[in-house]
């Protein structure tokens, strides 16, 4: 029984890595706003506009609940913010999770995301210094819930499939 969950801020790999992860394993991957966004057939944008974020954070919070008690054999990406409310931090450090904190830079993230802007909803409008600083609010606000993650693995300057490795390794 393997019950993974991947955790930590947008851009830091966490989808792409748990792929190859289930790929490479064999175990099936599973990404919490997806999980949502069928649920409610609506996107997380959709619901964050249509609920607001304390209602948001509620269903993501019951959401991942219902899952750690209802799957067995799993890889689970979390959505960035997901740790850091409604005490989703303590799911954890459960027995039975393994999980692990994919850990960028604030300059990793910042050219990964950059990239990526027009697909975040919360970046999009954001450009240059008010940009760099909101990731590096975020960043600093959330880092205390990364941190509570059993195992942290830093991605600067790794592939995916070096990120995976190294997590496989802690798993053995």
């Amino acid at each position: 029984m393997k019950k993974i969950v991947l955790l930590g801020y947008m851009g830091s790999g966490k989808t792409t890595v748990g792929k190859i992860m289930s790929e490479k394993t064999g175990i099936p991957f599973f990404d919490l706003d997806e999980i949502i966004e069928k649920n409610m057939q609506k996107t997380i944008s959709e619901l964050f506009l249509e609920l607001g974020e304390i209602r948001f954070r509620k269903l993501e919070h019951e959401t991942l609940n219902h899952f750690l008690a209802t799957q067995i054999d799993f890889i689970l990406s979390l959505g960035g913010g997901t740790p850091c409310y409604a005490n989703n931090h303590l799911q954890l450090q459960k027995e039975g999770i393994t999980s692990v904190y994919l850990k960028a830079s604030l300059p990793e993230l910042i050219k990964r995301l950059s990239a990526e802007k027009a697909h975040r909803p919360l970046l999009a409008s954001k450009e240059g210094d008010e940009f760099q600083e909101f990731i590096a609010k975020h960043l600093f606000e959330r880092s205390y819930f990364y941190n509570q993650a059993k195992h942290v693995v830093s991605v600067d300057a790794k592939t995916p499939d070096e990120i995976v490795q190294e997590i496989n390794t802690l798993l053995t």
